[in-house]
């Protein structure tokens, strides 16, 4: 399980993120070395110089409850005794050992440090002159409040450059995204208006080229269509010829005619499988259609007498489809199960497990083919084994196979177990 994000946004996102922590760590370590240490040294010398005035005349000996209310009331710093410092708030306070370590060594003794956050912010130390007292020292100016603002402002910068880094990656995808498109697009067959060229200098020169080789393929499907069209035009007239000069033999000829009309309707059929290859079906817009409606009207027209088409259909469920090149397909492969099985076929449809996919396939019960031919029978021009004959011009597979990729869909051939082919075509469901 990959952790990293593949994404460009992503990644972007996690750099951003990263250098934003370092940047913050990087912050805050400054902040700690170069202006909190400082002050947090310079208010201890303070403090101790303050604890040292207390104490200026001796320890406990010389501690006078008097002299300290008088010094409480002109300075706010209070001398108490432990049970007192207790009820006064030194057992909620907390002891901090690195101001306690600091402390004991400006006041050459033992010393230990505390502080509470109450309504004041009150230090409690316990001098060395005078370990059975705790001098308590309030101080303004330091209360929690006063870090909100480095908080809302470490909050700020990081939602800012999340909310950056997202607009300028989106940016970045945008012509991305489209260019995803067309190229799928034309993949299929389809042509789509040239993309506008946007975003990055690089993006824009990748855009531009794709146009211009859209732009040449579009081109050549066009030129190599005209070029199909016009032979297969051509071809047609001497065949017509031929045909009413069959029809003009005698009677004792008979055979040499049933045999010139044969060739003719071959060459026919071979010219029409060439148009099919180069008709773009997939130029049409498609429509939501029955796949068992289509099943139906298809077995409909190519059943032929004394041949059983078996059916097994699955839940009714319409998919978006171009109607009549999907027909297509379904006949040339019912048309190739009769041709190479003798006995009757099957066909199938329902959903694919586990996949918002659907499917529909044809079996028959012939010889099968080869394993290492499966691949090479969707080639153009590619027949199979003797077993299954060689007649025809090796187009019908390759035919299906556009169809179905144009589709998006998938389409296999497999041996199966029982004896015969299974020719099956998975198609998204939506």
């Amino acid at each position: 399980m990959k952790i990293l994000p593949r994404s460009a946004f992503g990644q972007t996102v996690l750099l951003i993120g990263f250098l934003l922590l370092i940047n913050q760590v990087v912050s805050y370590l400054s902040v700690a070395i170069y202006v909190i240490k400082p002050n947090l040294e310079q208010i201890n010398q303070l403090l101790a110089k303050q604890v040292k005035v207390v104490f200026i005349d001796g320890g406990n000996s010389k501690f006078s409850p008097a002299l300290a209310e008088a010094f409480h009331q002109e300075t706010g710093i209070g001398v108490y005794r432990e049970n007192d410092a207790l009820m006064l708030g030194l057992a909620e306070a907390a002891h901090y050992p690195y101001l306690s370590l600091q402390m004991s060594e400006l006041l050459d003794g033992e010393t230990e440090v505390r502080i509470s956050q109450g309504d004041e912010y009150l230090i409690w130390i316990r001098p060395p002159q005078a370990p059975s007292l705790w001098v308590k020292i309030p101080l303004h100016g330091l209360d929690e409040a006063s870090f909100y603002p480095l908080i809302f402002y470490l909050v700020l910068i990081g939602v800012l450059s999340v909310a950056g880094g997202w607009l300028f990656i989106r940016q970045l995808n945008r012509p991305l995204k489209a260019l995803q498109k067309a190229a799928i697009d034309v993949g299929k067959g389809q042509f789509p208006e040239p993309l506008t060229e946007q975003g990055s200098s690089e993006v824009t020169a990748v855009t531009r080229a794709f146009n211009h080789m859209s732009k040449g393929i579009k081109q050549l499907e066009a030129d190599r269509s005209l070029l199909m069209a016009g032979i297969s035009h051509d071809l047609r007239t001497p065949l017509t010829r031929i045909r009413l000069a069959s029809e003009m033999m005698s009677e004792n000829e008979d055979y040499l005619k049933d045999g010139i009309e044969k060739d003719i309707d071959d060459m026919n059929a071979i010219i029409d499988q060439f148009i099919d290859y180069i008709r773009h079906d997939m130029m049409e817009t498609s429509e939501l259609a029955n796949l068992n409606q289509l099943i139906n009207e298809v077995i409909d027209h190519e059943a032929v007498d004394g041949r059983n088409i078996e059916q097994d259909l699955g839940d009714e469920v319409e998919i978006p489809m171009v109607y009549a090149a999907m027909k297509r397909v379904l006949a040339n492969l019912i048309q190739n199960a009769f041709k190479y099985s003798d006995a009757g076929i099957k066909v199938c449809s329902g959903r694919v497990k586990g996949k918002n996919r659907v499917y529909f396939c044809v079996c028959d019960q012939g010889p099968g083919i080869q394993h290492n031919d499966i691949d090479r029978l969707f080639e153009p021009f590619t027949q199979g084994d003797t077993a299954r004959g060689t007649e025809g011009s090796g187009l019908g597979l390759a035919i299906i196979k556009r169809i179905v990729d144009g589709h998006g869909g998938v389409v296999t051939l497999s041996n199966r177990d029982d004896g015969g082919l299974m020719a099956k075509v998975e198609l998204p469901a939506s």
